[in-house]
């Protein structure tokens, strides 16, 4: 029995950290060291407690090609509390910067307060394929790692300049939002494929200036943008640069500075689980 519950305990775990990925039954039995049989059983239990927590869902395929899938819940409780803390923070006086801006780096690359996040944001795209998540370097990173670990994909990181490191690239110029400056982007022609389904996510929106450029360079390599996610935007200007896009924080500039989650991310949060 104490071996059932060390494999329980590894299994579970495994799962988790491989959420909407196919994982052979073959590797799974091998990475354990049961029979298939076993492990199905093993499996059934796990499957068992994962969907009566409300944690997500267990999918099992059988024959030759056979595998299970873990499809990860969004953790609403987690989530709502998670919103209201960094709400709390960002009203801290001093994150107001001399030049007007929110600081922000230090809760960014905190994994315990962005991944909860990441899973929030990458809630409304659960349904929809969704090839890679894109950002743009550097404070973006930290919150699409979070948002693609979510939906089981990889990150498209766009530069601010060419590497040479990374071959060939193709980059534009526009106009920054918030500064109001000429600014340039960069992708390598080999990181991204044709025709690709990609969700980008970045840390912060004004007008919506970089979403936009963004989205116009991907467009370029043939992907489809199915959404826009951000961390902060601004109230301000009400009409952005990108037709739609998900905020998960509203900042009013304007004194005094006040920081609130968005409307559709309180509703998510507050929203029961379809069964």
């Amino acid at each position: 029995m104490r071996e059932r519950y060390k494999r329980l305990i590894v299994l579970t775990s495994y799962l988790l950290d491989h959420p909407r990925i196919q994982l052979s039954l073959t590797e799974l039995s091998g990475i354990l060291h049961v029979a298939k049989s076993t492990l199905s059983e093993d499996l059934m239990f796990v499957k068992g407690i994962l969907e009566s927590s409300g944690r997500g869902r267990v999918m099992t395929q059988v024959g030759v090609q056979g595998g299970v899938i873990y499809l990860p819940s969004l953790d609403r409780k987690r989530a709502k509390n998670s919103l209201h803390k960094w709400a709390e923070r960002l009203m801290e006086p001093e994150r107001l910067t001399a030049d007007g801006f929110l600081y922000m780096t230090d809760l960014l690359f905190d994994p315990a307060m962005v991944d909860p996040l990441g899973e929030l944001l990458a809630a409304p795209f659960n349904k929809l394929h969704v090839d890679s998540v894109a950002t743009v370097e550097t404070k973006g990173i930290p919150l699409a790692m979070a948002c693609a670990r979510a939906l089981g994909t990889e990150v498209v990181l766009i530069r601010r300049d060419s590497r040479l490191s990374e071959g060939s690239a193709l980059s534009i110029n526009y106009l920054s939002g918030s500064s109001r400056r000429i600014q340039s982007m960069s992708l390598s022609r080999r990181a991204l494929k044709p025709g690709s389904s990609v969700l980008f996510v970045d840390d912060f929106m004004k007008a919506g200036g970089t979403a936009r450029a963004a989205s116009d360079l991907l467009g370029e390599f043939g992907a489809t943008v199915v959404g826009v996610g951000v961390l902060v935007a601004t109230r301000e200007p009400a009409n952005k640069l990108v037709d739609k896009f998900w905020s998960l924080l509203e900042w009013q500039e304007n004194a005094p500075s006040r920081v609130v989650p968005s409307e559709w991310a309180n509703a998510l949060c507050e929203m029961r689980e379809e069964h």
